[in-house]
């Protein structure tokens, strides 16, 4: 049986966001018991009444296997927490979607990615402005991430693909409702060079309350933020506000006191943002200048038997630095220097206090080259 069709089933089930998806997941034990439990048992993880009744009707009336049969169709990916291809710097952040449709590819060079949000009435400055920071991080192997809306985002998708350079486009509907619709030919484009991404199922409208889970989205997939021109209410500033609670930088390009589509920047930037004065100041601040030696280290096997024993001592679970030495029989120095470099190449995660996870290819574990 496919485990996904119960993430999809869930998914769909309104009142279930991350946090309720999680604690279902860590009350039943895995997606498929939940989403098979029954009404009393749902009671006793927490639901209310409400949401056991939205899952009852949604049981009732979803297909799953004709769902997936349709995702299949359209070339449409879904990508649970679970999955290796969830992308790591959203998967840290607190309370992460449960899982992700995409349309496209998601590659190792998106892990270095960077936001470009701002207004739909961007003046001739902004484009200007957004046009150059994009193209700039796309000749730097920098993934252009933004929200497929009108003005600034459309402007950052485009200039990066004409750039040569891979972008992402985060929804705030379905990947199979491309808002506004006259972005459906720049849609397009995206997924050839990068992907489409929604935490909402196929045939979600993009409706209001929609987008600042999106936003949050942009934020967390990204290294940074930049702030293009917004006002003093917008969704652009969400993203900001999301970028700060995750840990993210957060850049805003001045502009003219007077300007309406500025007065956002500037109020970031008086509240401690980062002024951008220079697409450069990007690669400077971020450490971006190594990007294409560490995308390039990401894709190396491991290239002796020290690599290969302490791979093969980590798991899922995190295990500490001191512990994967003992397991191992290392000296410390020794092991702390080959996880530095693992960690380049993609093959092991640090994720808190020394302690260090297992990354797996998704056509099974690294071999040590030779064997």
């Amino acid at each position: 049986m496919n485990k996904k069709l119960f993430w999809l089933g869930l998914n769909r089930v309104n009142g279930i966001g991350p946090v309720r998806f999680q604690a279902l997941l860590n009350y039943f034990g895995d997606a498929q018991s939940a989403w098979e439990a029954p009404p009393e048992f749902l009671k006793a993880s927490g639901l209310s009444e409400k949401i056991i009744q939205n899952m009852i009707q949604v049981r009732a009336s979803v297909d799953l296997v004709a769902l997936w049969d349709k995702l299949e169709a359209e070339n449409i990916q879904v990508i649970t927490l679970e999955d290796d291809k969830y992308p790591r710097r959203l998967k840290d952040i607190a309370q992460p979607p449960p899982l992700l449709f995409l349309r496209g590819e998601i590659t190792v060079q998106d892990e270095w990615a960077v936001a470009i949000v701002g207004t739909r009435k961007v003046t001739p400055y902004g484009q200007d402005v957004a046009e150059e920071v994009a193209r700039f991080l796309a000749n730097n192997k920098v993934t252009v991430v933004s929200g497929l809306a009108r003005g600034v985002d459309s402007i950052a998708h485009t200039a990066a693909l004409k750039a040569g350079g891979r972008t992402i486009g985060v929804l705030g509907s379905g990947v199979d409702e491309i808002y506004p619709p006259e972005n459906r030919g720049l849609a397009n484009q995206i997924i050839e060079n990068g992907s489409i991404i929604s935490n909402y199922p196929l045939g979600t409208k993009p409706e209001a309350g929609n987008f600042p889970p999106r936003n949050r989205i942009i934020a967390g997939i990204s290294i940074a933020v930049v702030i293009v021109e917004a006002g003093k209410k917008s969704g652009a500033l969400i993203t900001a506000n999301f970028a700060n609670e995750q840990g993210r930088d957060v850049y805003a390009v001045p502009g003219k006191i007077h300007s309406s589509q500025s007065m956002g920047p500037n109020q970031l930037i008086k509240d401690g943002a980062h002024p951008l004065l220079r697409p450069e100041d990007l690669i400077d601040a971020l450490d971006l200048v190594m990007v294409t030696e560490k995308q390039t280290a990401r894709q190396v096997l491991p290239a002796d038997a020290t690599e290969a024993a302490l791979y093969s001592v980590l798991g899922f679970e995190p295990l500490h630095i001191d512990d994967i030495g003992r397991q191992a029989e290392m000296p410390i120095e020794k092991v702390s220097a080959t996880l530095a470099l693992m960690e380049l190449k993609g093959m092991v995660r640090q994720v808190g206090g020394m302690h260090y996870v297992s990354i797996r290819e998704a056509n099974g574990e690294y071999q040590t080259n030779g064997e």
